[in-house]
């Protein structure tokens, strides 16, 4: 099955992940962004979908202390969009991807089975996610989210430990604590409970340039990753990058050209 792709962003669309969206329409798949906002510029063949029907912005308040200007900051962004890509699991909308994932060639899906890659050795990576609805990690999420303070059942004892030390000291939420919580260490823990590692892709799959952002950004011979039929697409995390002009040679340039 060639799924949607659907995805959620907060705040303007910076240049990087307008090629990366239109990277994903060229393989063939119908996308939709969903946002709280109108989104402008969006590429042709996007969609611009209402998130409040997924998952309330109130949700976020759930995960950090509010401010008196509402305005987000990046932790919050990070913490609602790892509820918000389980909830459109949980409504079988689609294929989540980053809106940063470069896609070199069409996703083909089991749409009874769970879709995903490794990102390092022993964790998962959620910037490419599919769920069966009624998959257990699924109903795991629908869980916590029942929750008043969002704490995991499935924490390791490590940061069981950590999350206690820091409510010695005040810390009410978890969210407060650890950045990436209910992201990949979240799915890798699910996962291994459910019994479905096994499903995982190879990292090069959509991870080879992930850690290492000068493979993408940076000029060299980027041939050897463009013609390896194994790798799927590249979740490129620009880390302040998103507006940087592409740099001859690179493969920042490469993509730029083909994805006009």
């Amino acid at each position: 099955m060639r799924p949607e792709i659907v995805t959620f962003w907060h705040g303007p669309l910076d240049s990087l992940r307008r090629l990366c969206l239109r990277s994903q329409v060229a393989a063939g798949h119908k996308v939709t962004v969903y946002s709280f906002e109108p989104l402008a510029q969006l590429p042709d063949g996007v969609a611009n979908a209402e998130a409040e029907t997924i998952l309330p912005h109130t949700f976020a308040e759930r995960l950090r202390p509010a401010r008196p200007d509402g305005v987000w900051i990046d932790r919050t962004m990070l913490q609602f969009s790892d509820f918000f890509r389980m909830r459109l699991m949980a409504k079988n909308a689609g294929l989540w991807l980053d809106a940063d994932v470069l896609l070199l060639k069409t996703i083909e899906i089991d749409a009874a089975k769970p879709y995903f890659a490794w990102e390092r050795p022993r964790q998962l990576g959620n910037s490419v996610l599919y769920l069966p609805a009624n998959d257990p990690i699924v109903s795991a999420f629908d869980g916590l989210m029942a929750q008043d303070e969002l704490t995991p059942d499935w924490l390791s004892l490590q940061h069981r430990f950590t999350f206690l030390l820091h409510r010695l000291r005040g810390t009410k939420r978890i969210s407060e604590v650890r950045l990436a919580i209910y992201g990949p260490a979240a799915l890798t823990a699910l996962a291994r409970r459910a019994g479905e590692l096994s499903s995982a892709l190879p990292k090069k799959s959509f991870y080879a340039v992930h850690a290492e952002p000068k493979l993408f950004f940076e000029p060299q011979d980027f041939s050897a990753l463009i013609g390896d039929p194994g790798i799927i697409g590249f979740h490129i995390s620009p880390k302040g990058r998103g507006n940087q002009q592409p740099v001859p040679g690179s493969l920042h340039a490469w993509a730029a050209e083909k994805f006009r």
